[in-house]
């Protein structure tokens, strides 16, 4: 019996050593693949966080108007010079996306995404926004201001 026992020893022995010299070779053959993907790990890790950090601190809201329908065209025409000059000049400005709807077309909504708070204090400044506010403010019949929280934050819109 005792023979039988040193019999089997060896051979686990050699498994034992054939899993950890396997495991060993691997490792060798496929260093350089582990650590790239351990660094690409590391740097998305790293990069996500801060886009994260970044878009957590975005301003989003909506702007919910009605118009009055007698100076619709001419609104129309203050908001789009003002969204294209803002988008163009203030960086701060992510998005500014105005619709309107079909059925009812003096309702407007407009998705308005800023860098941050302070980018939306800057664009209450501009001489654009200043222009905007005043030339349609008998055009507005009522505004609500909607804050909202992203679902899908850093969403690209293409």
């Amino acid at each position: 019996m005792a023979t039988k026992k040193k019999d089997i020893q060896p051979f686990c022995h050699y498994e034992e050593f054939k899993k950890k010299y396997n495991k060993t070779i691997f490792l060798r053959r496929h260093r350089y693949g582990l650590f790239s993907i351990f660094t690409i790990v590391l740097l998305t890790a790293f990069f996500s966080g801060n886009a994260f950090a970044q878009n957590k601190s975005q301003m989003v809201r909506l702007a919910k108007l009605v118009i009055d329908s007698t100076q619709l065209e001419n609104y129309k025409a203050a908001l789009k010079e003002e969204i294209e000059t803002s988008v163009r000049l203030e960086p701060g400005v992510l998005t500014l996306y105005a619709v309107s709807e079909k059925e009812h077309p003096t309702h407007i909504t407009i998705l308005e995404i800023y860098a941050d708070r302070d980018a939306y204090k800057a664009h209450l400044q501009t001489p654009q926004f200043i222009k905007y506010k005043n030339g349609t403010k008998d055009m507005v019949r009522s505004l609500e201001l909607v804050e909202t929280l992203p679902i899908v934050p850093g969403m690209k819109i293409k």
